[in-house]
């Protein structure tokens, strides 16, 4: 606010520094007056931080968690958090008590948080008032919403009707849109990104396992056998990949399982081989959400010296 103090408190930083405008979110970042991280490992973002949280792992804390499928399910603590680390709830509890509002959240066991959630949600459509640990334990997890505690649940979430006046599902056109940006004569190739099976996010947490980072260790670009050929390159040269954003260089997969007129890159490393410091910033007018999947590219062949060719 206008005269008071830019802070920042960021849970779980993987992804907020390796984005398409890394460059302005940093800056934006060390402009805070206070940037507070919680977070298991140092990442890029934690790296930044004035102040760092150490925080325990999934494994290392108690409470509940709604899966895809829309199960309530149990977290058991597998193992106590190292010496110094706080749980989510603990870290919470201090930070309002260290604000001068511990009167508004006196919460010290996750139980506790869950039947307030309970309290919260119950008459509205995300309502978990029916859903209590002993039930969760007894049936191995209870579907949500479960407005009652005799309810039984509701694994089909739409099987019988929708949230609409009529229960009716409402159908709505979509039209095709072009992406913003497609290939040229300059820039003749798609780019797309994605991840690898082996890894997750920044590999913060992936990266820091043997058989994983032995499985992947480096970024490569899938190139179609036709392209590489028409390119001059084989499986393992090094290529320049570059877009009107940038540049950076790979050495090459070549793969019959993609389009020839496409190169894949993928999205788990940072620094000099970051594949979103080349993807297009352009925004989705609905969403919001940053066109990672798709803009225009170039590979480069690099010659002995290491210069495009």
């Amino acid at each position: 606010e206008p005269g008071g103090v830019r802070a920042l408190l960021v849970v779980g930083s993987n992804p907020v520094v390796s984005s398409p405008d890394a460059d302005r979110v940093e800056a934006g970042l060390k402009r805070l007056d206070c940037l507070v991280v919680s977070d298991f490992f140092l990442s890029e973002t934690a790296s930044l931080a004035d102040v760092v949280f150490p925080s325990a792992q999934w494994a290392e804390e108690e409470g509940t968690m709604t899966n895809l499928e829309g199960r309530v399910i149990r977290r058991r603590r597998v193992f106590a958090p190292p010496t110094g680390v706080r749980t989510d709830l603990e870290i919470l509890s201090h930070l309002a008590a260290a604000l001068g509002r511990s009167d508004r959240f006196t919460h010290t066991d996750p139980a506790e948080v869950f039947d307030e959630l309970r309290c919260a949600s119950a008459g509205g459509p995300a309502d978990y008032s029916g859903i209590t640990r002993e039930r969760i334990d007894r049936a191995q997890g209870v579907f949500w919403p479960c407005p009652a505690e005799d309810h039984p649940g509701t694994p089909r979430l739409f099987a019988d009707g929708f949230p609409t006046p009529t229960g009716r599902a409402r159908f709505h056109p979509v039209h095709y849109e072009p992406p913003a940006e497609s290939p040229d004569a300059g820039f003749p190739l798609f780019l797309t990104t994605g991840r690898l099976f082996a890894h997750y996010q920044t590999r913060t947490q992936t990266g820091r396992v043997d058989r994983l980072r032995e499985a992947a260790p480096e970024p490569v670009a899938e190139l179609h056998p036709a392209t590489a050929q028409r390119l001059g390159v084989s499986q393992g040269d090094s290529v320049g990949v570059a877009t009107r954003r940038g540049r950076a260089e790979f050495r090459i997969r070549v793969s019959g399982g993609i389009r020839e007129d496409t190169v894949f890159l993928p999205f788990h490393w940072g620094g000099s081989q970051s594949a979103n410091q080349l993807t297009n910033p352009a925004l989705d007018p609905i969403s919001r959400m940053p066109d990672f999947k798709v803009c225009a590219a170039r590979v480069e062949r690099l010659s002995i010296d290491g210069e495009g060719s």
